[in-house]
């Protein structure tokens, strides 16, 4: 994981607390820019595909990727307006999806 995620992803946390509060609104509003972001990322998947008949292929593979990374971005900052251990709770949650696929896995080759 970037070790520059966590201390950035705070600092921009810590510049909107400062800015906007931090009301339930606020909240809400932090968590509405993950779901916002992961549409632009959908959104840019779908250009790259050419889904669309009428604007036919409008983005590359990087875009998605540059949408995800966005994704990424907002989805931690929230997580400091939910929990003052973000970085840990992620790491705790990253081990156990880790955990669950691969006991699946293993059941699965049996």
């Amino acid at each position: 994981m970037s070790t520059a995620l966590w201390p950035i992803t705070a600092r921009i946390a810590a510049l909107l607390n400062q800015t906007n509060g931090t009301d339930q609104h606020e909240t809400a509003m932090r968590l509405l820019k993950v779901v916002e972001e992961a549409g632009e990322a959908s959104a840019a998947y779908i250009g790259m595909t050419g889904q669309n008949p009428r604007k036919g292929t409008t983005h590359a593979p990087e875009d998605v990727a540059d949408e995800l990374c966005d994704v990424i971005i907002a989805a931690a900052v929230a997580l400091h307006s939910f929990t003052p251990h973000a970085p840990h709770r992620l790491e705790s949650k990253l081990h156990a999806a880790a955990r669950r696929l691969q006991s699946a896995h293993a059941a699965k080759e049996r």
